[in-house]
């Protein structure tokens, strides 16, 4: 019996899918074509039909996604330039086309809700992973005891529960868990959730905001011993809510262009909250009519108490105008160096650390594709390492160059450092910066020498979404390396996917695991599952075990000391769920893996670049049984 509903949930998404496609009629009515076809058919289908070329979210991704996220990418977030260019009557018609052919309820929140009535999360104990990088120095590490999980409970992991959200396509939030509480955003819901997970888990309270979320959740205490959350938004605004309650506390906006968002996540630090602003001009600078380029990243500094900004530094100078670009037009510069990365904290040398991204016109500056060293108090920048000179990127560029596009002797590669700086050690007790680079890079900066270079490690060329993508993990001797390399077939480029163990005095390689493509059977959730395989989650070391994700929905749980493969769960299916929504696993990607009270979470779905989409936080315990659905 159980087979037989896995069955049928696994062909539900394809039902799905199919009736996405076809427009809702009454017997007997002719077929009529939505008016939004058109629209879409004109102005979106170029970029949203070729996903893997363009980064755009896919069609069948689109039409699964809530009318106000649609909405919002049209007026005001990544797709206002296409927007701006409709009349109202053809956005309204191709959000209706695009978003809302099946929407589900959020009734499953108060069905959910504790039955002990009580509405404030429990927030007592030692939080086991209190924000992004589990520790201030981005370590990525937890304990055993922390994590509630041994290296040998790893090869019995089994399925102990499932949350499913509605009208979600993209998990890239991880929970922050104290004692009994998970807090966890699916972002595009626009909603943060407390649960408790002492057993199975009931919800305690819902924050709604008024904008889609985008970042990790950060837990930590105010001066008064207050406990609050702290994360971040597609608007560029930092949030904080009180942890107990859902309530919200401050809201400030670090916006200063339309691009801007926030990426990383914030870090709560004494009395400040240290934010990491990135932007996605990348992603519309080389439309003809994008007035190219302007944007920059930043980091702030927001005072725990009311949010107020303490210092800003933009990563660039402001841009000017620099030359006509052949049609009457200004090119502006110099733009780029986005700050994806969640700032690492040395409260030793009263810095923090960040890697940026690229240039996105010219001239690229000394801050692209660099780490920094900000000072705690000031926010002046101690000192830069510039890995890669003149990479000025655009997407689109090559499919289809514009007068915005980068000139000639540009690298053109899109290599930021988008993994977050590791603080780490020598054997010789000082400390060491670890920086991942998507050009599939390693090095290692000596922060007591302006970020002298003290090893590199190179294993392929990397590429825009390939190489060292949003995280690296930290056992004390090791760094543990996941590589992405999308294997999208061109000259000279031999993909390296897999998770690399390097000394971290040396950068020698330890241990080395090559992942493999898989499509057998897997091929109508993952249609680019030939090339879409690599290893792109921030992973995870939990006690002597690392734990990575794949694009392509496989869960891998490696031996810390020698890369034997412990566990490997296939994520991409339809899942039952405890709160009743349909299911259904996909990538794993960005921000997904976490573990505390005894049980490994993990975040299953990634709607973009033409990966697998997906809606659900899985839940595993060592030697259980799965609950079946209610």
């Amino acid at each position: 019996m159980a087979d037989d509903l896995s069955a049928k949930l696994m062909k539900s998404p394809l039902r799905w899918a199919l009736l996405f496609c076809v427009f809702a009629t009454s017997p007997g009515e002719a077929l009529e074509p939505h008016p939004g076809a058109a629209v879409y058919a004109e102005h979106c289908a170029a970029c949203h039909d070729a996903a893997e070329n363009t980064q755009a979210r896919s069609l069948n991704t689109l039409r699964t996604m809530m009318p106000d996220l649609v909405r919002h990418a049209l007026t005001a977030g990544r797709m206002k330039a296409q927007g701006d260019a409709l009349t109202p009557q053809q956005r309204e018609d191709v959000i209706r086309y695009l978003a809302g052919a099946v929407q589900g309820s959020d009734a499953w929140e108060t069905e959910m809700l504790c039955a002990d009535g009580v509405r404030r999360a429990d927030t007592a104990g030692t939080p086991a992973v209190p924000s992004f990088g589990i520790n201030h120095k981005n370590h990525r590490r937890l304990s055993a005891e922390a994590a509630g999980l041994h290296t040998a409970d790893m090869p019995n992991l089994e399925l102990a529960w499932v949350l499913a959200f509605p009208n979600v396509t993209m998990m890239r939030s991880q929970p922050a868990v104290v004692g009994r509480t998970m807090f966890v955003s699916p972002v595009e819901s626009r909603k943060v959730y407390a649960f408790d997970i002492a057993s199975s888990p009931c919800l305690r309270w819902v924050y709604e905001a008024d904008r889609v979320l985008r970042t990790s959740m950060t837990f930590g205490e105010l001066p008064d011993g207050r406990a609050v959350l702290v994360f971040g938004d597609m608007e560029a605004a930092v949030h904080m809510v009180d942890a107990q309650t859902g309530e919200g506390i401050w809201l400030t906006s670090l916006k200063q262009y339309p691009e801007s968002i926030i990426t990383g996540t914030p870090q709560l630090y004494g009395e400040r909250v240290y934010a990491s602003v990135s932007q996605f001009e990348i992603m519309v600078g080389a439309q003809a009519e994008h007035v190219c380029c302007k944007a920059s990243g930043a980091v702030a500094a927001l005072d725990v108490r009311d949010g107020g900004i303490e210092w800003r530094t933009d990563m660039l100078p402001k841009a000017q105008p620099l030359r006509d670009r052949g049609d009457g037009q200004m090119l502006w510069g110099p733009s780029g160096a986005p700050v994806w990365t969640t700032p690492a904290i040395d409260a030793t040398r009263g810095l923090l650390y960040i890697g940026t991204g690229e240039a996105n016109s010219e001239p690229a500056h000394p801050h692209t594709d660099a780490v920094l060293a900000l000072d705690l108090e000031t926010g002046a920048v101690a000192w830069s390492f510039q890995a890669t000179a003149n990479d000025i990127f655009l997407v689109g560029c090559r499919r289809q160059p514009s007068l915005n596009c980068p000139p000639e002797w540009s690298v053109n590669r899109d290599v930021d450092f988008g993994a977050s700086i590791i603080i780490g050690k020598r054997r010789n007790g000082k400390d060491v910066l670890l920086a991942g680079q998507k050009s599939s890079t390693v090095w290692a900066l000596d922060p007591d020498d302006e970020g002298r270079v003290l090893w590199r490690w190179q294993n392929g060329t990397g590429t825009a979404n390939g190489g060292v993508h949003w995280a690296m993990a930290y056992d004390g001797d090791t760094v543990y390396v996941p590589l992405n390399d999308p294997g999208l077939p061109r000259p000279g480029f031999v993909p390296q996917p897999g998770l690399y163990a390097l000394d971290v005095e040396t950068g020698e390689e330890r241990w080395r695991y090559r992942v493999q493509a898989d499509c057998e059977g897997r091929e109508q959730l993952a249609p680019r599952c030939a090339y879409l395989y690599g290893l792109s989650a921030a992973p995870i070391v939990v006690d002597g075990a690392v734990v990575t994700g794949s694009l392509d929905g496989k869960l891998r749980i490696f031996d810390a000391l020698d890369g034997t493969v412990l566990f490997e769960y296939d994520t991409l299916r339809a899942f039952p769920s405890v709160n009743g929504v349909p299911g259904q696993g996909g990538a794993i990607d960005s921000a997904s893996l976490a573990a505390a009270n005894g049980l490994l979470l993990v975040n299953s779905g990634y709607g973009m670049f033409g990966q697998p989409q997906g809606n659900v936080l899985l839940a595993f315990r060592a030697g259980v049984t799965v609950s079946p659905s209610p």
